[in-house]
């Protein structure tokens, strides 16, 4: 069976699917036809039910849980690793309701957090994330959010943190950070959803016996970007979460939700479980 599968070019991305979409291992009669684009991108197609199998944004997950399921492998949740909005010079966050912000993408959920931390800052445009820090140097915006690799090239840039997003979830919910997740169509049934979940878990498991290797489809595709900041991104990204949400990561995604709709940011209503 021969199905569509999205996911970004980043380090921790490739490092999981490298193996299954390479026929490095045995992928349990499927085959997948794979493409690789920016988040942004994934979450429209999201919306509009494009592919298969994707990776896309806890922002964009809650408002598409009527086409998709989650699946228990491949997610992008921890300690530690939230958006970080930054600035060319320190201001005052007292006056962020004005700033005018560059960010990842609406559907994110790096806005979604920015959203629930400051709903009043509405002045925001959205860019290609690597395209952030370069906007903000020009000074084409106040602050920008900042996502994946940005978390450890901004200071080498000369921009100033001005608030951890991650880290004021942590505080405020005491959960992790759920940043992104691999979803299935909701219409496929239960067993294929699960040899899907199982064949992302055996292809991660591959990439972790190997490592510190870095194949050339994990380095090939991560641009402009230096390999020890490779590591550090996959290392960051891809931690026990992503071989299986258990209860902790489930916790923090219902959380997120739960969250959401008391912030007035979450559409409609689903009343059955998100996962498969």
């Amino acid at each position: 069976m021969k199905l569509t599968l999205g996911f970004s070019p980043c380090p921790n991305d490739t490092f999981i699917f490298d193996a299954m979409v390479n026929n490095r291992i045995d992928t349990r009669g499927l085959e997948f036809d794979f493409v690789m684009e920016d988040v942004e991108t994934l979450n429209n197609w999201a919306e509009q039910g494009k592919l298969d199998i994707t990776k896309l944004s806890y922002n964009t997950f809650i408002r598409t849980i009527d086409k998709y399921a989650l699946l228990h492998s491949g997610s992008a949740l921890g300690q530690g690793v939230g958006p970080l909005l930054v600035s060319k010079a320190p201001l005052d966050m007292a006056g962020i309701n004005d700033f005018r912000i560059a960010i990842p993408g609406l559907n994110t959920t790096a806005n979604l957090l920015l959203s629930l931390a400051f709903p009043g800052a509405k002045n925001k445009t959205e860019l290609v994330f690597s395209d952030i820090e370069a906007a903000v140097l020009d000074g084409r915006y106040d602050a920008g959010l900042i996502i994946h690799e940005g978390r450890f090239t901004y200071q080498k840039k000369g921009l100033f943190k001005l608030i951890d997003l991650g880290d004021w979830w942590e505080k405020t919910t005491q959960a992790a950070i759920p940043l992104g997740g691999i979803v299935t169509r909701r219409s496929y049934d239960k067993e294929l959803a699960a040899t899907i979940d199982q064949v992302i878990k055996d292809s991660l498991a591959w990439s972790w016996q190997h490592y510190p290797e870095l194949t050339s489809f994990v380095t090939e595709n991560a641009q402009e970007m230096e390999e020890d900041v490779m590591r550090k991104h996959i290392q960051l990204y891809v931690n026990d979460y992503t071989t299986d949400l258990g209860e902790t990561g489930r916790k923090a995604i219902y959380t997120l939700v739960e969250k959401a709709r008391a912030g007035g940011l979450l559409q409609g209503q689903w009343h059955g479980d998100i996962f498969y």
